[in-house]
């Protein structure tokens, strides 16, 4: 029978694979690995987008498909690999659906956990691997589902951020550099990895007699010439620079609301800590007794590493925490930088001491658990009101008519499947506006450089028909953006109103 001579080559084909293979310690882990990978972030699946950085991403990509030019005709202040990484996407997929996107971050967020087990594996052995992995996996949803759940930047920077740290541990210099500039080209903040991977060196040159010049000129050039490469021959040198590095600096300031920011930081770092409390926990108590040795006069306990201590994971939690706070917004996803190293540490903690692993676990899954069913029914009216404004739009314009958006919800473009009739997609780069910073800085005046002199070249070409004022009560609303009311007042018309987001159509004399 047919099937019979399949299974048999089958079989013949196993069999001539080496033991280590077929019975060793990765063949069942990684397929464990996948498979809760992907039962963590299926809710992912359940909606069109998350987030308003999946929208922008997804008109990013468009705009770049038609012949938009980064950092030119098509700008956003991050880097540029996950653009054209959507872009790519978009181009063997098509562009109706993010699936592909949500299905490469599960493959991120699994290289992620392949890289943490190989690292905790080698400090703590096989038990501490295959726990650190599955740890990792279940924190990674505990955060808000808009944050955890979404194919945004910092999923596709984590694999690039831990495998720098972990060439680093092997002294592979060259790569480990590589490795941060690739995890930098996608988001900047991730370049902080760059401090525990300098850190290393430095350490293994003092104790091992290293020639740490050398290895800083790998780890340097490694992390210099891929950014530069890339700045010259991919996109415009002088845009890359201004959006990726120079032009942020009323963006990422401190002005604003000290309250609200410190709220949210407080906030997400105890949604995190609450998701990892079963790491978080034994962590504290290894402190405290590391605390109290050292009262004593006595020697601090380790935890067991090779180099005798975890000095490097807490250098690299801290540099994560410096990243979460560039720019002092805190949103949740900023947090997914912290947990890979604070799953080191926790499961250091752990591996070292006299507890065991079922409660840690235990406690881990339930938690996740929790998050995964709040991603199920977490409310979206926000989402719900821009498929809405989207249809309309959809049902009263043509393919080859375009839109404004004036407000911070560019997955309107993406769902209407209209074309943005300016280059700055949300409001923000004409006012300055950033997601509840405060408002003492918002208004024409604190503008993207030359912002508002590009924005009347764009539509001296032709004004857009539709404009979607999704301001609300918000501090960059027409009322307080002369240009902007003007604007509506001479040439738009109110044609629809969903919310208090107000649909104007363009008025032909």
């Amino acid at each position: 029978m047919p099937e019979d001579r399949t299974r048999d080559r089958l079989t013949a084909l196993t069999a001539r694979l080496p033991a280590r293979l077929r019975t060793g310690y990765w063949t069942g882990l990684v397929p464990a690995l996948a498979l809760l990978a992907v039962l963590t972030h299926l809710p992912s699946f359940v909606r069109p987008v998350w987030s308003p950085d999946e929208g922008f991403l997804a008109t990013q990509a468009r705009m770049l498909a038609d012949g938009g030019v980064l950092y030119d005709t098509v700008v956003d202040r991050k880097p540029p690999l996950l653009p054209w990484l959507y872009e790519a996407a978009f181009a063997v997929f098509g562009s109706l659906s993010l699936w592909p996107l949500r299905v490469l971050a599960i493959v991120a967020h699994l290289v992620t956990a392949v890289l943490l087990v190989s690292l905790a594996r080698g400090r703590w052995g096989d038990r501490a691997g295959a726990a650190a992995g599955v740890l990792y996996l279940l924190i990674s949803i505990g955060l808000s589902p808009t944050d955890t759940q979404a194919a945004t930047f910092e999923v596709f920077m984590l694999p690039s951020m831990v495998a720098a740290f972990h060439y680093a541990e092997r002294r592979r210099w060259l790569a480990a550099g590589i490795a941060t500039a690739v995890c930098a080209l996608t988001k900047q903040t991730g370049g902080a990895v760059l401090l525990p991977v300098l850190w290393m060196l430095f350490q293994d040159g003092r104790h091992r007699g290293v020639h740490r010049p050398a290895a800083l000129g790998k780890v340097l050039a490694g992390f210099a010439i891929p950014i530069a490469l890339v700045a010259a021959t991919l996109t415009k040198p002088r845009g890359f620079l201004f959006w990726v590095v120079t032009g942020s600096g009323d963006y990422a300031s401190l002005d604003g609301a000290l309250l609200l920011m410190i709220g949210r930081a407080l906030g997400n770092l105890a949604i995190l800590a609450a998701a990892a409390f079963g790491l978080v926990l034994p962590l504290v108590r290894r402190l405290r007794a590391g605390r109290r040795a050292v009262r004593a006069g006595g020697v601090p306990p380790t935890l067991g590493t090779a180099h005798g201590s975890t000095a490097d994971l807490w250098v690299w939690l801290v540099s994560a925490g410096l990243a979460v706070s560039t720019g002092f917004h805190f949103f949740g996803h900023y947090y997914l930088q912290l947990i890979p190293p604070l799953v080191l540490l926790g499961v250091g903690a752990v591996s070292t001491s006299a507890l065991r692993w079922r409660p840690v676990l235990v406690y881990t899954a339930v938690a996740s658990c929790v998050f995964w069913g709040l991603a199920l029914v977490w409310p979206d009216q926000r989402l719900d009101r821009s498929a809405k404004v989207a249809l309309a739009v959809a049902e009263q314009t043509g393919p080859t008519d375009t839109m404004l958006v004036w407000g911070m919800h560019p997955e309107m473009y993406w769902l209407a499947g209209r074309r943005p009739a300016s280059r700055y997609l949300t409001a923000g780069f004409l006012t300055n506006y950033s997601g509840g910073k405060g408002d003492e800085k918002v208004g024409e005046e604190f503008s993207v450089q030359d912002a508002w002199k590009t924005f009347d070249q764009e539509l001296s070409h032709g004004l857009p028909e539709i404009v979607v004022d999704d301001s609300g009560k918000a501090p960059y609303a027409p009322a307080h953006i002369p240009k902007i009311e003007r604007l509506l007042d001479a040439h738009y018309q109110m044609v629809g109103l969903t919310g208090d987001t107000v649909i104007y159509r363009l008025v032909r004399r």
